[in-house]
């Protein structure tokens, strides 16, 4: 079975075609700038590619692309789209609506466009992706949709309810909904299979660490807790996020800056974080370059995430009164070896033996593997994410 996977930004669309008999993807690529001037990429296994400038002026034209990339030229994987068996689609908010993947339809879709208010740069994207892949896909071919939100609603109330008026989460909709859901469920269940564990009996803090960052408390395969909130700014300081805050900032904010709502918005997604604090750089190995030079900013901004990520490991082993071991995954989390050494040591309280010099070791990077000493009642993992994998995996589950 081959399955098209999708992951579509607003001026962008990523896509892997995946092999489920293997698991392995035998072409991804990229679209970039659609609607501006346009830029695509693809690659084969055998690592055959295409790299060329081209014109899309909107999503449609570039699946297009990807459809003939795909099945025609020096780089084709199938001899045609009825090679697809089915498409899964990477969806960032389903709100309340969604705990699980679903087969896409109309009512679906405009339920994903309704919900753009909770994610504005993500759902309209989502939505535009799915209309314009169903446009150049056989109508024979299913297509799912895959929800960042959907792995964290089993959080329960009591954690994901804000202390305002009860009314906000009535009519609103306001709570915490969690994200990088497909990422932290794969990489707990990747945990368990390889080490020979039931997910069902574990307790794991899962820290997904990119420019976008994220931590779970998954307890027994659930999710009960995570850093980001009502929208992926919560928690941890990010590349041009700022995390959590006093709520009276932003307003106090607005007055100071003069600044409109979707201005703040904007000053607090995409002017904060690694980069409004170091005044470096979003990109973590930019910042930990300067911090390494003497840079007071840089440092300061790399001893936040590092407490951050520190500060919420023993949060969620007390949330789940144990800690079985504790995951890094995502690019800052598979290469930062800086960063996974300063958020684990002196944690011998939590059960966890760090070992130095194996968190150092260049084969390390990037691939599975134990940081902690023989013994360590907490283990620490690196585990690679492959958020697509999960996403066809889900796929498949709904189309049976």
């Amino acid at each position: 079975m081959n399955i098209l996977v999708i992951n579509a930004g607003s001026s962008s669309l990523k896509y892997q075609l995946i092999d489920m008999n293997t698991e392995t993807a035998i072409a991804k690529g990229l679209c970039e700038r659609i609607g501006i001037d346009g830029h695509f990429t693809h690659t084969t296994s055998d690592k055959r590619k295409v790299d060329e400038t081209c014109d899309f002026p909107t999503h449609t034209e570039a699946f297009e692309r990807v459809v003939a990339a795909l099945t025609t030229g020096t780089a084709a994987v199938i001899g045609s789209m009825d090679e697809i068996n089915a498409v899964g689609h990477r969806v960032v908010h389903g709100g309340e609506v969604y705990s699980k993947t679903v087969l896409l339809t109309e009512e679906v879709i405009k339920t994903i466009e309704d919900l753009k208010e909770f994610a504005p740069l993500h759902n309209p994207a989502n939505a535009l992706a799915i209309r314009s892949c169903l446009k150049v896909i056989p109508a024979n071919v299913p297509q799912a949709g895959v929800f960042d939100t959907a792995f964290h609603q089993t959080i329960p109330s009591f954690a994901f309810t804000y202390g305002l008026p009860y009314e906000c989460y009535e009519k609103y909709g306001i709570r915490k909904y969690g994200f990088h859901g497909s990422s932290h469920r794969f990489v707990c269940a990747e945990l368990a299979e390889r080490t020979g564990r039931k997910l069902s009996e574990m307790k794991i803090v899962s820290c997904h660490l990119g420019n976008g960052s994220s931590i779970a408390a998954v307890c027994n395969g659930k999710s009960i807790d995570t850093t980001m909130g009502f929208t992926p700014l919560d928690g941890l300081l990010m590349g041009t996020r700022c995390g959590a805050l006093d709520p009276s900032v932003v307003a106090y904010l607005q007055k100071k800056l003069n600044l409109s709502p979707d201005e703040i918005d904007s000053y607090m997604n995409k002017k904060s974080g690694l980069l409004g604090v170091s005044g470096v750089s979003s990109d973590n190995r930019e910042v930990g370059d300067a911090a390494m030079a003497g840079n007071e900013r840089a440092i300061l901004a790399t001893a936040i995430l590092r407490y951050g990520i520190k500060k919420n490991i023993g949060a969620y082993a007390a949330a789940m009164g144990g800690l079985d071991a504790v995951i890094f995954t995502g690019g800052i989390g598979e290469n930062a070896a800086d960063i996974r050494r300063d958020a684990c040591l002196d944690m011998e309280f939590l059960g966890i033996d760090f070992d130095v010099a194996k968190n150092a070791a260049p084969d390390t990077r990037a691939t599975f593997a134990k940081l902690t000493k023989e013994g360590s009642k907490t283990e620490v993992w690196i585990v690679p994410t492959n958020e697509e994998l999960m996403i066809a995996k889900d796929t498949q589950a709904v189309i049976g």
